[in-house]
């Protein structure tokens, strides 16, 4: 194929480092609110674990947090607390999805409430009370309505024995509304002695899993998957960039291409560079068989697109062009690492606190080259979910499209928007964004 030699010609990919990558992710890791600590204002009233018991509509809840051990730490009125707290509808909802159907909806909460004493795991309970406890007061005014999410830190960890001062962090937001991650409040502002209560409209548990075990696995993304591998060519395993996806600590925003994205790009780069040299070929193949020079320009410019296009398609099919030796001189380590980081936000953005008019937002790509224009995003809401979310690269002629989740909170590893994660969040895109002209 002569033609694999000249996309390098009719490409403008941009280069970045990996380093830099992980310097821009390690930026944003100690950006925490400053702690607010206003003391409540009945100090003599009720602890948060009595508040808890002595609303019903938090009875199931309240018995979680007793499964988890932590009812001792909630009633300290020395130390203060913001909880989210799901009622008892969301509770029932969980339990039901817990069970695996056993405890059905619209059985007594007497049923909801001894599967939690007797069949939900200590472990698991004290998980998901300690991701939703933050150790200060938070009121709804002091939660920035800014882009992206801030993050606060709960006081769960999630490896020990990684670090004892690793804590996983939450991200209320009070743009288009009032949300921690991508939950809606459904109440907010309760007072207690030792703190504040918001209620949420789905029980919101800790991420289980790094951004990378989703693209691993994820038989939509298996192109970004090779797009990561090639961009980490040549260094030691895991690499640069998976290594990021698999770290901890890092905190970012991930548009992922499916893989009929990809295969629409390559294609349409590849034909753009196959084309003319078909043409060429085909014209001069006819003219040696006697045509004239202009009925054979003639007769290639009819016959030339679908052979073009054809071989296009033939090169675009699998996610082995990465791998193609043939094409590493042009699919360069540095070149996809280039395309791959213009899908990275090095902070975490939930579509619910996306903008209502289009903003432009600076991606990793920015951490190099400032001057790059980034990509321009935008949100609309219904009540209150988002309902659609785009995002347009620089050098796309159309938005992108974020695959919203069919039902609000589809969970991972069925969701297609708003996917959390230890280390970030994940939305797949129906575009690959291009950061320069192809």
């Amino acid at each position: 194929m002569k033609y694999i030699s000249n996309i390098v010609k009719a490409t403008t990919l941009l280069s970045v480092s990996a380093m830099l990558v992980l310097s821009s992710c390690n930026k944003d890791l100690e950006q925490f609110a400053t702690p607010v600590n206003t003391p409540p204002t009945d100090p003599s009233g009720l602890s948060l674990g009595a508040t808890l018991a002595a609303n019903a509509d938090d009875s199931l809840y309240y018995r979680m947090v007793v499964k988890a051990g932590l009812n001792n730490l909630l009633a300290n009125k020395t130390t203060y607390f913001t909880l989210f707290v799901p009622g008892n509808a969301a509770m029932r909802q969980f339990i039901t999805a817990a069970s695996g159907g056993l405890v059905p909806p619209g059985v007594p909460d007497e049923i909801f409430s001894g599967f939690i004493v007797n069949n939900l795991p200590a472990a698991t309970a004290n998980a998901i009370v300690s991701y939703n406890t933050i150790p200060q007061v938070i009121r709804t005014s002091n939660i920035p309505s800014t882009f992206p999410n801030f993050q606060y830190p709960s006081i769960l960890n999630p490896a020990p024995a990684v670090s004892a001062l690793l804590r996983l962090t939450t991200f209320p937001s009070t743009a288009n509304g009032a949300w921690v991650n991508n939950v809606p409040l459904s109440g907010v502002n309760a007072e207690a002695a030792n703190g504040i209560i918001h209620h949420t409209a789905a029980v919101t548990t800790p991420p289980q899993r790094f951004l990378w075990d989703r693209i691993n696995t994820d038989a939509q993304l298996t192109y970004l998957k090779a797009a990561i591998n090639r961009a980490d060519s040549g260094t030691a395993s895991p690499g640069y960039l998976q290594g990021v996806l698999l770290n901890i600590g890092a905190n970012l925003t991930v548009f992922a291409p499916t893989d009929d994205a990809f295969k629409a790009t390559i294609t349409g780069a590849a034909y753009k560079v196959i084309l003319p040299l078909v043409t060429q070929q085909l014209t001069a193949l006819y003219i040696s068989g006697g045509m004239t020079p202009a009925d054979a320009a003639t007769q290639a410019a009819i016959d030339a697109p679908p052979i073009a296009l054809g071989q296009a398609t033939t090169l675009a099919s699998s996610p082995t062009v990465f791998s193609n030796p043939a094409l590493y001189g042009v699919l360069t380590a540095e070149n996809v690492k280039g395309i791959l980081v213009y899908h990275l936000f090095g902070n975490r953005a939930f579509t619910n606190n996306f903008p209502t008019t289009p903003t432009a937002k600076p991606t990793l790509l920015n951490t190099v080259i400032t001057a790059h224009p980034g990509v321009i995003i935008n949100a609309t809401f219904g009540t209150p979910f988002v309902t659609n979310a785009t995002i347009k690269g620089a050098f796309n002629t159309t938005d992108a499209n974020i695959l919203i989740n069919a039902s609000p909170l589809t969970p991972d590893p069925l969701g297609t928007s708003d996917q959390h994660y230890t280390n970030g969040v994940l939305h797949k895109i129906d575009q690959v964004l291009l950061p320069a002209q192809l």
